[in-house]
């Protein structure tokens, strides 16, 4: 299993990214797909997860009405827009999918919201 984020970056207060996670290495249709965050000193939290088909979605609530979590099963592919970003966003950000019964992880993109 591969996890590959992408697209992180420095961005202004209010501005957007988008984040990008290639899976690999199993059957990337029949696994949820999640993102978390880490900022420096703090403890990693989930921020958003889809559910296999797409059909589902759940945000954590400091994510609510800006942030979207997308994915396209025919690229193997999960997505992080995230928009109205905040200082308080700075984080590592990683791709995460829990398959048969094993957490697997991504290497992280640094995302960091400063003036």
């Amino acid at each position: 299993v591969q996890l590959v984020e992408s697209g992180g970056g420095l961005v202004q207060p209010g501005g957007s990214l988008r984040l990008s996670c290639a899976a690999s290495g199993f059957t990337f249709t029949s696994a949820p797909m999640s993102w978390y965050r880490q900022g420096a000193g703090k403890e990693r939290e989930l921020v958003a997860l889809i559910s296999s088909g797409g059909g589902s979605t759940n945000y954590a609530d400091f994510v609510k009405g800006r942030f979207t979590i997308s994915r396209d099963n025919a690229k193997n592919t999960v997505y992080l827009q995230m928009n109205s970003l905040r200082p308080d966003d700075t984080a590592v950000y990683y791709c995460h999918t829990r398959y048969l019964r094993v957490n697997y992880w991504g290497q992280g993109t640094q995302v960091t919201v400063s003036s």
